[in-house]
């Protein structure tokens, strides 16, 4: 089933089904179906057609998700674009998809986005109408239903990489990859009709394009939309919509915890979800007794496999959670492959590069040919180094591209993190590689104090000196306000290795 097919399916079989919760009332699925079709009248009229591409530059809401299922309802591919983006995001973004329509809104940050996109247009022939007003497409005619049939295989939407280490990239996500990552997700965690969303993640990531409003739809729940995540505006959502379902990255469950303070709960929550990596075991704890009655599960996924691809295992004890991402889901295959021989790592603890094939993983990168991530078979090299743990689960080390070499042994920064995250004086940490003459590299790690915390880097190095081995203790802690990062919500490691080799 394509995208608009789901939802056509959904409006006929549950018409006065809720499936959005925007202040100040609530979409259903038959409303919601009904707005698709009059927007991609306006963009038939705009002459959008199978295979253009139509970008769009908008917060979370009800808008940006019309403009989804309006556009591959007309066999269109969206192109997702963060309303943060500026000039160069923008001009590349454009440029490389060839999109012939962008939706955005007037102004965001200060920018004045209707001057910006008049200064762009000269380098982009192809993009023919800047539409900075939603209402301004809304459209009347017969239904369309080009794209209710798509093949699977057909691209629906391109989401550019987050280019915090280079030249973004766009995945092409297809009808079938979509859907079948927000099945496997929405298998896996028994979700249905008393589940709701709060929709953190931005719908530019497969956070909330996959995790949350794709899987939500296909297990029949609730949305709660908020255009962009605060700590006081999520908690204020979970608690007044009984939300059930809260995913974020480590980074948002910190400054939620925060904002909850110490006596207070979530009763409500059912999954407490972290994606990226592992939860490590202080905040893993700190959730627990923030939700009474949730289960912490972890949930691993890239750009490239459409969304979820590994999580916790429901059984996983807390351990279990803090030391591991979880398990594949369903219709995931996964290798651990030694990075130089290119072989499979041998056996239990083994660490390698992990490989994913299946159903949900995209169709390769727009216009790019990338042998070292799209491999043969089917086979999608994620970058991210694991091992193999207990036979079935996947522990977490390190990207490749963020290790180090210290003294000829190998640091993955993430290790390290969990140790120095385990004190109650550390909100926040994240470590790179500096230059060093002796060693070659060694552990430059930034840490984000806890309100009222007075730890000391002496206190931290000897925590990490008493946990791992010496060529893994950091050789500088570095307090800070606050940490670099993306509109994710994840640490940009690219921008602390620049601030660590200019010295600054």
């Amino acid at each position: 089933m394509s995208l608009p097919g789901l939802l056509r399916t959904a409006a006929r079989e549950r018409p006065d089904a809720v499936f959005l919760r925007e202040a100040p009332g609530t979409i259903t699925l038959w409303e919601l179906d009904e707005h698709a079709d009059r927007l991609a009248a306006g963009l038939a009229a705009r002459g959008v057609g199978p295979g253009d591409r139509v970008a769009v530059a908008l917060p979370n809401g009800a808008a940006w998700i019309g403009l989804l299922f309006a556009t591959t309802r007309l066999g269109a591919v969206l192109v997702t674009l963060n309303v943060r983006y500026r000039g160069s995001e923008l001009e590349h973004m454009l440029a490389d998809s060839g999109a012939r329509v962008v939706v955005t809104v007037p102004e965001a940050g200060g920018t004045d986005l209707v001057a910006l996109y008049a200064e762009l247009e000269p380098a982009l022939p192809d993009l023919e109408h800047v539409v900075v007003d939603v209402d301004e497409l809304l459209g009347d005619g017969p239904r369309e239903t080009r794209g209710d049939d798509a093949d699977p295989g057909d691209p629906a939407v391109i989401l550019y990489t987050s280019g915090t280490t280079g030249t973004p990239k766009g995945a092409v996500l297809t009808h079938g990859s979509l859907l079948a990552s927000a099945r496997a997700e929405a298998e896996h965690l028994g979700l249905g009709p008393d589940d709701r969303f709060l929709a953190t993640m931005p719908f530019t990531h497969v956070g909330g394009l996959t995790c949350t409003l794709l899987s939500a739809l296909v297990a029949g729940s609730e949305v709660v939309l908020t255009p962009g995540f605060s700590p006081a505006g999520a908690l204020r959502d979970v608690v007044e919509h009984a939300v059930t379902v809260f995913a974020g990255v480590p980074t948002m469950w910190t400054l939620l915890l925060r904002e909850l303070g110490p006596d207070a709960t979530l009763p409500s929550l059912r999954y407490a979800v972290a994606g990226g990596s592992n939860v490590e075991p202080a905040l893993c704890t700190a959730i627990t007794t923030a939700a009474p009655h949730a289960r912490v599960v972890n949930l691993y996924g890239l750009s490239e496999t459409s969304g979820a691809a590994v999580m916790s295992a429901l059984d996983d004890d807390a351990d279990t959670v803090a030391s591991t991402l979880g398990v594949p889901l369903a219709g995931i295959e996964a290798r651990i492959v030694d990075p130089v021989g290119g072989t499979d790592a041998p056996g239990d603890g083994a660490e390698g590069e992990l490989w994913l094939r299946g159903a949900p993983v995209a169709a390769g990168y727009w216009h790019r040919e990338e042998p070292t991530t799209f491999r043969p078979g089917g086979w999608l090299a994620t970058g991210d180094v694991v091992a193999r743990v207990g036979g079935d689960h996947l522990a977490l080390r390190g990207r490749l591209k963020e290790m180090f070499i210290s003294g000829g042994y190998n640091v993955y920064p993430v290790e390290v993190e969990n140790v120095l995250g385990a004190h109650p004086g550390v909100a926040m940490v994240a470590g790179v590689g500096a230059p060093d003459d002796t060693h070659g590299e060694v552990g430059h790690f930034f840490v984000v104090r806890t309100p009222g915390s007075d730890v000391t880097a002496d206190e931290l190095v000897a925590l990490a000196a008493g946990r791992l081995a010496n060529y893994k203790v950091p050789r500088v802690v570095e307090f800070v306000d606050d940490l670099p990062l993306t509109p994710a919500g994840k640490i940009q490691k690219a921008v602390l290795r620049q601030r660590v080799q200019k010295g600054t």
